[in-house]
């Protein structure tokens, strides 16, 4: 018994000692983080490699759906409400699937259920958050590794990016920035500081919208600072004055700013000052 236990001992060590060695796993499992505008993308999935093998139209057949990786479901979050090519969907966190309709159309299905290892057997169709069909481009070279990735960003929206193979596909998708800054902006104004207007109408001018209260906010920022004047500040009053047609406004910020960035010795404003100067006929 005292020789069969001794066994037992052993062969338990041996295989507790086992399960702890490490090994590098054939799909390594990846984690890409994202902000767009305001919004905060995150996307984990695993990244499987072509190895010599025909991916799509071989491994992974016509008219099937795929998990869009391999091993756990392939997750993308989203911290605000956005639209997936046009198509609501709330914020959290959703299972990416691709149904490979054809060698040149997929469509991304985003699913709520985000436990499956896998496809699921049955997509549920309570199951769906949104869809999207896209056009599947061919790419002149081999892509050894899936990539999922965020390409094409503005303030609104970007592109969620596939590329394996030699196939591309990406599906556009927007954000909600103008809402959550619009909101931000409303709030701050109750009671802002000289950084809250000059950041509004910052915004406000990258957005070309709402450009007679850019110019309000603008100058209540250069007001607040005349103490201490900001060449950046008078940059940016010199632009939205332009913007709103008032050309000596305009030159008037951008002689004090070219003057201001001079003494700080700082080229880039120096060039941009006197660009706008001369565009405008003042040097």
């Amino acid at each position: 018994m005292k020789k069969l236990l001794l066994i037992l001992l052993t062969v338990t060590t041996v295989y507790n000692v086992g399960a702890q060695i490490e090994t590098p796993q054939p799909s390594p499992k990846a984690k890409f983080e994202q902000k767009v505008g305001l919004t905060d993308v995150t996307i984990e999935y695993s990244r499987p490699g072509v190895k010599g093998r025909k991916i799509f139209g071989g491994l992974e057949s016509f008219g099937t759906v795929w998990r869009t990786g391999a091993n756990a479901n392939t997750i993308i979050t989203f911290s605000d409400d956005v639209e997936i090519a046009g198509q609501p969907l709330k914020a959290g966190a959703y299972a990416l699937f691709t149904k490979l309709i054809s060698a040149t159309e997929w469509e991304f299905i985003f699913y709520k259920d985000t436990n499956n290892w896998g496809t699921p057997k049955t997509i549920e169709a309570n199951k769906i958050a949104t869809t999207a069909k896209v056009e599947v481009e061919k790419i002149p070279f081999t892509v050894e590794n899936l990539t999922i990735d965020i390409n094409n960003m503005t303030n609104n929206g970007a592109t969620l990016e596939l590329i394996w193979e030699n196939s591309y596909a990406a599906v556009p998708f927007t954000v909600p920035t103008e809402k959550l800054v619009s909101a931000a902006i409303d709030k701050v104004m109750n009671g802002p500081g000289e950084a809250d207007y000059y950041a509004a109408a910052a915004y406000y001018l990258s957005e070309g919208k709402n450009m007679a209260v850019a110019m309000e906010y603008i100058d209540k920022a250069v007001e607040m600072t005349k103490d201490k004047p900001k060449f950046f500040y008078l940059r940016r009053q010199a632009l939205i004055h332009a913007a709103n047609g008032d050309k000596s406004g305009a030159i008037k910020a951008a002689k004090l700013s070219l003057k201001l960035s001079e003494e700080a010795e700082n080229a880039g404003y120096i060039k941009m000052n006197k660009a706008s100067l001369k565009a405008w006929g003042a040097l």
